[in-house]
């Protein structure tokens, strides 16, 4: 982290790119936001992404085995079919998967590794975004070649683990190009389990003398070897069972492929038009091994789309309005190797192809006067999905089955609009502070797997989109010169929630509620001191008597499960010289429910991390980091399903030492 500098410097230098997708002065917008920075990114050396998302207050990544991950960002932890819907991750605005096509896991597409930045959007996003971002915005910036870089580093730790770092930028004329890679092999904590990653990450800017235009091509490949839950309430401190795989034949294996050009062209001295055109590919294949029968899955999509938009400056106004186009040639393929039971056959349960198609319209302006800033948008959008049944329409199991668990309906055709809103206003009470309020509606439409992926004999899932209104109060600002700090307060409702009933068939019109408290903090103390925090307090409920799959009884009021209300961290820091940083950060878990009856529940834990980071000279430089310090035993992600205690564990101490060499 930066050591902090005036007030002014610090409102001056923060531009936030997602909620418009160019650069604006982010400290007097009208909504929530953070943003992780590349000198956070390089100390904090992550692992996995939930080590970076801990300084965001009200988001957790909840880490899986290997590189799997659930979201928690002003929501519980969603699972199930479609939850990740209710997220929008991006790299450079652009979805990591398509509408319609969400994956929980997808955050290890993109090459957070090596990324500029990360900016997160809380609560539902601008009128630049549309089905999905209701609960918020991840959205990985790539890194901008702005300087002549070429080096190397390696690093290794436990368990096997070792990773390799590439990245050379520098201009040829009218081009600046970046290349970034790293690869990396993990041995894994669990018997039979582990990785091997790689990512490549391409981008060319180009600067003519009528058109600027960036160029990304981001590759991402993983092939996991995958642990699975361990059973029994609090497993994860018995040292017989920890470090144990009940599922050593788990798999996953995964592929992705982005490439765009952002092109940008002066209309007149106030309008800048941008064209974006992108493709879009995944395929994915793991074996289910949380389900006890252990079918196996295949999946992918490949995506054409275009962003276009207006972006206008007058003397007091903003103003981009425009267009976003996506088609989608979507598939998936489930197949049980052998037979569980009459009701979990061998063979193909599921097999379809769906073409989707996205079609939005949106407005987003804001207008200026003095101290004060309003903004207001609006997306009309459109999704449409033709589905196109690959096998035998009807249940997958013989008439003899009692309760078949997969059901395949007809070919059919769903479309869904939606519109999203949102205002707000922004006062700048003094010179360094301000307080904001904002109104905003989200929406996402069913997701594939949400209609086509029926069980239990269900014809068709007559599903309604759900939406989510938000009002919130926030206050940002400088104090004491050194002091910077944010606080939010925000109350959402979401409708027509999508979920699993008793009978398990896909169904929406249930209620949710959520509110919380957010605070931030980063204070520069001393000379070469700093101190950052990140806290949240959220309480996120069942707002009607809905019979989730799971629950016994009425549920409503009750704590939504995985929904911990007190999350948060810190980090102390010491720039002992020029180019050296050491920091220590402490992490804190609440305690939650792990079902809708709230019978059962995790204690929630605290970790300690350590990080050095050194120059030596001018070319060689080193990073040593330490991980669960106090080497708690803990839990990574908690559950409760199929009568028994679920565990993901986390890992024990553990120390990765990092060397890196510049070949300039």
């Amino acid at each position: 982290m930066p050591a902090l500098g005036s007030a002014q410097e610090l409102v001056e230098e923060q531009v936030l790119v997602t909620a418009t997708r160019i650069e604006e002065p982010a400290a007097l917008l009208p909504l929530s936001w953070d943003k992780i920075d590349s000198d956070s990114i390089a100390l904090t050396g992550q692992v996995h992404i939930n080590e970076l998302m801990q300084r965001v207050p009200g988001a957790w990544i909840s880490r899986g085995n290997g590189q799997e991950s659930l979201t928690s960002l002003r929501s519980p932890v969603l699972t199930g079919a479609g939850s990740c819907g209710a997220f929008y991750m991006a790299a450079d605005n652009i979805g990591l998967r398509a509408p319609g096509f969400c994956n929980v896991n997808q955050l290890f597409d993109a090459n957070t590794e090596q990324a500029g930045a990360i900016e997160v959007i809380k609560g539902p996003g601008t009128a630049l975004f549309g089905s999905n971002a209701m609960h918020g915005v991840i959205n990985i910036l790539s890194k901008a070649p702005t300087e002549d870089e070429h080096n190397v580093s390696l690093e290794a730790g436990p368990h096997d683990y070792y990773r390799g770092k590439y990245r050379y930028a520098g201009g040829f004329g009218a081009h600046r190009v970046g290349v970034s890679f790293n690869g990396t092999s993990d041995g894994g904590y669990k018997d039979d389990s582990g990785f091997d990653q790689q990512k490549l990450s391409l981008r060319d800017d180009y600067s003519g003398q009528d058109w600027n235009i960036t160029t990304v091509i981001d590759y991402a490949n993983l092939n996991q070897e995958t642990a699975g839950f361990i059973t029994g309430y609090k497993a994860y401190e018995d040292e017989d069972l920890k470090d144990t795989n009940p599922n050593p034949e788990a798999y996953r294996d995964a592929r992705s492929l982005r490439a765009y050009s952002r092109m940008s062209k002066v209309l007149d001295a106030n309008s800048t038009l941008t064209l974006t055109p992108y493709l879009r590919d995944n395929e994915m294949e793991f074996l289910m091994h949380f389900l006890p029968w252990q079918p196996g899955e295949e999946n992918g999509h490949t995506s054409l789309g275009l962003q276009a938009a207006v972006h206008s400056d007058f003397d007091r106004w903003r103003w981009a309005y425009g267009v976003d186009l996506d088609y989608t040639d979507g598939w998936l393929k489930e197949t049980q190797a052998e037979e569980f039971s009459p009701n979990q056959p061998a063979g193909v349960h599921y097999d379809y192809q769906v073409d989707a198609l996205t079609a939005a319209l949106f407005s987003q302006g804001s207008w200026t006067q003095g101290r004060l800033e309003l903004s207001a948008g609006a997306r009309l959008e459109y999704n449409g999905y033709d589905y196109d049944n690959r096998t035998g329409d009807g249940s997958a199991c013989a008439p003899e089955a009692s309760a078949c668990r997969f059901y395949r309906p007809a070919d059919r055709d769903d479309d869904f609009t939606g519109l999203s809103l949102n205002a707000g206003a922004n006062y700048q009470w003094r010179d360094d502070h301000s307080a904001y309020l904002r109104l905003a509606r989200g929406f996402r439409a069913p997701q594939a797997n949400e209609l086509y992926r029926l069980q239990s004999g269900q014809q068709v899932a007559d599903l309604d989109q759900e939406e989510l209104d938000s009002i919130e109060i926030g206050l940002r600002g400088i104090a004491f010169e050194k002091l910077e700090y944010s606080a939010s307060v925000y109350h959402m409702a979401k409708d027509d929630v999508i979920f699993q009933d008793a009978d398990r068939q896909n169904v929406s019109g249930a209620s949710t509620e959520h509110q919380g408290v957010e605070v931030s903090l980063d204070y520069a103390f001393a000379e070469n001191w700093y101190f950052n925090g990140a806290a949240s307090y959220a309480r996120h409920r069942y707002d009607s008597a809905s019979e989730l799959i799971g629950s016994s009884g009425d549920i409503k009021g009750n704590d939504i499960d995985t929904a911990p209300r007190h999350t948060g961290s810190a980090r102390l820091g010491w720039h002992f010289s020029d180019d050296s940083t050491a920091e220590m950060e402490w992490i804190y878990l609440g305690s939650h429910y792990l079902e809708p009856d709230n019978e059962h529940k995790y204690d929630g834990h605290q970790l300690v991390n350590l990080r050095v980071t050194s120059r030596f000279d001018d070319r060689w430089s080193g990073a040593l980091r330490m991980t669960n310090v106090l080497d708690e035993d803990y839990a990574e992600r908690a559950d409760f399903g199929f009568g028994s205690y679920r565990y993901f564990v986390g890992e024990p101490r553990g120390i990765y030492a990092e060397l890196s060499f510049s070949l300039l």
